[in-house]
């Protein structure tokens, strides 16, 4: 059973920073691509972005990108959502997501296996 915990969310302003953390439990998080998703209230569930099992290739939705930086650190298990300049409109709760294969990355959550919890990013104006 693979288990993914959330943290570093909070409330900021617009223009703020915050880094998301995601700690894995399991010994194959490295052989795996991971991803971010978030969900506003009464909205689906949207992709933010992917990164692959050894961090050399990434995904971003575009209404992220140039903003958002996914990392990973297989050697600590950990999985990194650093997000600038944020917005308004970035308000969610963000959940971390491992996927199924090991082969791809992909904004599709039907694509992801296990999933977190959640931790919760308001953004004020």
């Amino acid at each position: 059973q693979v288990q993914l915990v959330e943290s570093g969310g909070g409330s900021v302003q617009a223009g703020g920073s915050l880094r998301l953390s995601c700690v894995a439990s399991g010994r194959t998080f490295s052989d795996y691509s991971m991803g971010w998703f978030r969900q506003a209230p009464g909205k689906e569930r949207e992709f933010v972005a992917a990164i692959s099992w050894n961090g050399g290739r990434t995904l971003y939705a575009d209404s992220v990108k140039g903003r958002f930086t996914i990392s990973r650190d297989n050697a600590k298990i950990t999985v990194y959502l650093q997000m600038n300049s944020l917005k308004p409109e970035d308000t969610a709760v963000y959940s971390c997501a491992r996927m199924r294969t090991t082969v791809i990355i992909s904004p599709t959550p039907g694509d992801y296996d296990y999933w977190g919890q959640g931790t919760q990013v308001t953004v004020s104006s």
